[in-house]
């Protein structure tokens, strides 16, 4: 009977440090990048906005260290903002953060680009 309890206590007390493994290796982080008047040389009147605009570019990995995909750069970021706005090809007004999400298995790491999408005249 003792050492039927002794055994439940045992499992439980492993139950509750894999999940507290668990929890404290997950987590996120936010890092700025830097701002932009915009991402070509424009002339003060010479474009036409057409709306706020996000993209994103990321980067998964296994275990955060073996990378699975490619990823992770401004110009992708970019480029995906520009496809939501037919006809855009620039932006103005451009930030740029990243991020970082660490899980058990798998982390990914972000940058996400911020700003007005315009089309040249």
């Amino acid at each position: 009977m003792m050492k039927q309890r002794l055994r439940s206590w045992a499992l439980h007390g492993w139950m509750v440090a894999s999940i507290s493994a668990a929890v404290l290796t997950a987590g996120c982080m936010h890092r700025p990048g830097g701002i932009a008047p915009s991402t070509k040389p424009l002339a003060p009147g010479g474009y036409t906005e057409l709306g706020k605009v996000r993209g994103q570019d990321c980067v998964y990995h296994l275990l955060g260290l073996i990378p699975v995909t490619g990823g992770n750069e401004m110009r992708h970021a970019v480029e995906d903002a520009l496809r939501t706005k037919p006809f855009a090809d620039a932006l103005v007004e451009v930030t740029v953060d990243g991020y970082f999400q660490y899980f058990i298995l798998f982390s990914r790491a972000c940058t996400q680009v911020y700003g007005t999408a315009v089309e040249s005249k």
